[in-house]
């Protein structure tokens, strides 16, 4: 409870710290300082320390799994606010606003990791919701980001109708909107609730796999990752996917027995699916800037093993992934954003002109692939090794091995514009500081590659 109130009162602070101050750099530190707050009283919460005390009637339950996990996405939003806060102050005049949205979100990112209840998931869904679709259009003046804000936003709003169709179907066979009411056994003839109840979880799998970009719910994702302001994409492909797909495991954990058998083939059809059009896509793609886009959705099929396998193992997996992925592409889209242009040619020459860059953003990208020695290498592990101690479905794990190897070729294409082609990469004005955090967030990359329970080993404190 303390992360919801803060992180809301943060958003609120934000708003009327731009009408004290016009210092974009002011409000900039303010926000890091309110981040760092925020951990503070999220930790306290998560060890029993000091609470906010509210009874919430069912409808939230607080959890070490859902509360350690805030931790982190605060912790990642703190990394990308000091990495690429000079460049939400270029993305508008209406800088205040921007933190304020991205505190909103973080409210939402509490909500969807302790809700106990369908409303709940709909009011945390909505709060992350909307911030973003502004977020998306952030930069009036360009045509791109003004549609991309006009695509997510009907597309989220059609999203949200299913959602809503779901809730109301799973109440209708329930008579409850608690995760974990059983459905009503009628005494006479009518509709059959179990179907009703299966027709429900269906609904609400549809609008959570269009929430973390979940092939074939996904085609919204390249033209608004690639239309907003880049340095919102990177908070939207990362700590906000990381998000919804926390919900998605805290709301299917106790409802995938209903669907028996048939959920894991549903299950693993999607994940076929998304790793399949995501790694292919991306190999055709000639913006890097949308080439992550398709690779966050073949992210997103790895992490759906995590639901798919549902244990433990696959839990800490969800965790330190999180991490891995969300480190790294803030890394990428930190160096991406300073690029003059973002198709592969312009990242020709970078290591000659600018080494400290190329040589992070090579470690990022090593991540992502999976290659040993980083945290993209633990994160994947877990994830299949998740699947393997459930049983049964070696073959996906198989599958999946076979497209994380294709995953290595776009990644490559990268470094090797960067170290093996002739060119004069073009870049914004890079300064000392900047070169310092992103070394640091290459560092730490490298550290949870060579000692992942650095991050496990909070879980269990």
């Amino acid at each position: 409870m303390n992360a919801i109130i803060l992180s809301a009162l943060l958003g609120v602070v934000m708003m009327f710290s731009g009408i004290i101050t016009n210092n974009k750099s002011v409000l900039k530190y303010i926000a890091a300082a309110g981040l760092l707050l925020l951990i503070a009283a999220n930790l306290l919460d998560t060890y029993a320390l000091f609470k906010i005390n509210i009874n919430t009637h069912g409808l939230l339950s607080f959890e070490k799994f859902g509360l350690y996990f805030n931790t982190l996405a605060f912790g990642a939003t703190l990394v990308y606010v000091c990495l690429s806060g000079s460049d939400i102050e270029k993305a508008g005049i209406n800088v205040a606003e921007y933190f304020a949205l991205i505190f909103f979100v973080l409210c939402g990112i509490s909500i969807l990791s302790g809700f106990n209840g369908l409303l709940m998931l709909f009011l945390g869904i909505e709060i992350l919701s909307i911030p973003l679709y502004i977020l998306t259009g952030a930069d009036k003046r360009n045509l791109k980001s003004n549609e991309a804000s006009l695509k997510y936003f009907l597309m989220g709003s059609f999203t949200t109708g299913i959602m809503l169709m779901g809730i109301a179907l799973f109440y209708g066979a329930t008579g409850s909107f608690a995760l974990n009411a059983p459905a009503i056994i009628p005494t006479t003839g009518g509709i059959n609730p179990s179907f009703l109840q299966v027709a429900a979880l269906l609904l609400l799998f549809v609008a959570m796999a269009f929430k973390v970009s979940a092939a074939p719910f996904h085609f919204w994702t390249p033209d608004v990752y690639d239309g907003a302001p880049g340095v919102f994409t990177s908070f939207m492909a990362t700590i906000v996917k990381a998000a919804g797909f926390i919900a998605f495991i805290r709301l299917f954990q106790s409802q995938s027995v209903v669907l028996g058998p048939t959920w894991k083939i549903i299950l693993s059809f999607v994940i076929i699916a998304t790793l399949l059009i995501g790694n292919i896509t991306a190999v055709f793609q000639q913006s890097v800037k949308r080439m992550l886009a398709y690779s966050s959705i073949a992210q997103a099929g790895f992490m759906l093993f995590a639901l798919f396998a549902g244990n433990d193992l696959a839990r800490e997996g969800i965790i330190l992934y999180s991490v891995a992925y969300s480190l790294a592409t803030i890394g990428i889209f930190a160096v991406l954003i300073k690029m003059s242009d973002y198709t592969f040619d312009g990242f020709n020459g970078l290591a000659k002109k600018h080494p400290v860059l190329a040589f992070t953003t090579t470690i990022f990208l090593l991540s992502l692939a999976g290659i040993p020695l980083t945290a993209g290498f633990f994160a994947k592990y877990y994830m299949l090794a998740a699947v393997v101690k459930e049983g049964g479905a070696l073959w996906l794990v198989i599958i999946a091995l076979f497209f994380a190897a294709v995953s290595v070729y776009y990644y490559f294409k990268v470094i090797q514009a960067m170290y093996f082609k002739e060119g004069d990469a073009e870049t914004t004005e890079i300064t000392g500081a900047f070169k310092t955090g992103l070394v640091l967030l290459a560092a730490f990359v490298i550290l949870i590659g060579i000692w992942p329970s650095i991050i496990l080993n909070g879980f269990y404190f």
